[in-house]
């Protein structure tokens, strides 16, 4: 029956994947999928008798797989479906000797361009299979494999060796061989065993050594920063949310020790003191002088930003986070913890905080923030201070449900002030 007034369309796993189209006498290409553009050509010569062939250019592993060929007329459609197999031959194998190994040599054999998965082998001169020292097989950026193997050749044991790689699928190999002279082999030396012994017993010591020296370093410092908290939490302050700075898109508790991100915005008066275009709200306290600690209850939020800032900074517009325009903040976003110094620094943390200490220092013009998850040290701005200082709190972007939860201003234990506080 002639196709040629119908439709024929090659599709692959879904009727609108098109390979190519037919259609109203012509190629259709509107709907042909990007990786078949330019690349299909529709045999039509027996298209009256009914017979048409697809024939795919420029061929790739992609195009392994099932393929259906449907015909269309307007009274009536058949299909019928086709597995299509790719195989590719790779390059001859290159052989190369890559020094001395466990008193051997060590002679490695690569091919590239193999489709699908070959298997890679070194053999011997009578055909049995030699135990590879390593093999690699990788599928590179194009599909292709690239086969890596490598064996240790000792004198003992030396002999002419082939290295084969063959495609299962066509059931074709490709082969080259070594064969490496006696003198080439390494001659023992006792002098050079006992300087091996030595250097090995060196190379296992003073990792060892310098490993012990870290631990009790990295120790002395965690224990450091402990006491330097555990000092800090002698001068805890009571801090509030001020509500004439809330931004309309936040909602503060009654006690003023809650803040979230609502799901509305507030008609709120536009004061000067309240922020307009961020979701950030400033404690009541200032602070002109002395030493104040708080701690902040950040649970599981994917995002928050916490800190100090001056009582000047731009209530309207835009706010920059960096301590030239009077912020010195941290925050968690994208499951990056950063301070906003110039440029930014990333802070390696090691177990996630749950809750955030600040020390302010006035006088030393320092702002410490603390992981009391951990009880360790996230970071330290060091400046010059001037004029009245407030907590900064920024709950985070209301992306997802994680960040609705509210940041919470809570008590902290009473501290002994111990005689090694300063």
């Amino acid at each position: 029956m002639s196709a040629e007034n119908m439709e024929v369309r090659w599709f692959r796993s879904q009727f609108s994947a098109v390979v190519h189209l037919y259609r109203d006498g012509q190629d259709q290409y509107g709907q042909q999928i990007p990786e078949y553009r330019e690349r299909t050509e529709l045999l039509r010569d027996d298209i009256i008798s009914g017979s048409v062939s697809l024939r795919i250019h420029d061929i790739r592993p992609s195009d392994d797989g099932q393929y259906k060929c449907f015909f269309q007329s307007s009274v009536s459609y058949e299909d019928a479906i086709l597995e299509l197999q790719v195989a590719g031959l790779g390059s001859a194998p290159a052989i190369s000797v890559e020094g001395h190994q466990d008193g051997g040599i060590r002679v490695v054999c690569r091919s590239a361009g193999w489709y699908p998965q070959p298997e890679a082998q070194w053999r011997d001169l009578q055909g049995q299979i030699l135990p590879s020292a390593s093999e690699r097989i990788s599928q590179e950026a194009n599909d292709l494999f690239q086969a890596e193997i490598a064996i240790v050749l000792t004198e003992e044991s030396n002999q002419k060796v082939f290295c084969s790689v063959r495609n299962l699928l066509l059931n074709q190999e490709r082969e080259s061989e070594i064969s490496i002279a006696e003198l080439f082999f390494p001659r023992v030396n006792p002098w050079m065993v006992a300087l091996g012994v030595i250097l090995a017993l060196l190379a296992v010591l003073i990792p060892l050594a310098s490993y012990c020296f870290w631990r009790q370093h990295r120790a002395k410092d965690k224990l450091q920063a402990e006491l330097r908290w555990r000092c800090a939490q002698i001068y805890t302050v009571d801090v509030t949310l001020d509500p004439d700075t809330a931004n309309p898109w936040l909602v503060l508790s009654e006690d003023r020790k809650c803040v979230r991100l609502g799901v509305k915005y507030q008609d709120l008066p536009n004061n000067p003191k309240r922020f307009d275009k961020y979701a950030i709200v400033l404690g009541t306290e200032g602070f002109a002088g002395g030493r104040r600690y708080w701690e902040v209850e950040v649970g599981d939020k994917t995002a928050w930003n916490l800190g100090v800032c001056r009582e000047s900074v731009s209530r309207k517009g835009e706010v920059t986070l960096s301590p030239k325009d009077g912020c010195w903040v941290v925050w968690l976003r994208d499951g990056e913890y950063k301070a906003g110094t110039s440029p930014l620094t990333p802070l390696p943390v090691s177990v996630r905080p749950s809750r955030v200490g600040i020390f302010l220092d006035y006088e030393a013009g320092e702002v410490s923030f603390y992981n009391v998850t951990d009880r360790s040290h996230l970071f330290t701005f060091t400046d010059t201070f001037s004029g009245t200082l407030h907590p900064y709190f920024y709950p985070g972007r209301n992306a997802g449900s994680e960040n609705v939860a509210p940041l919470i201003i809570c008590p902290v234990p009473a501290q002994a002030g111990g005689n090694l506080c300063p």
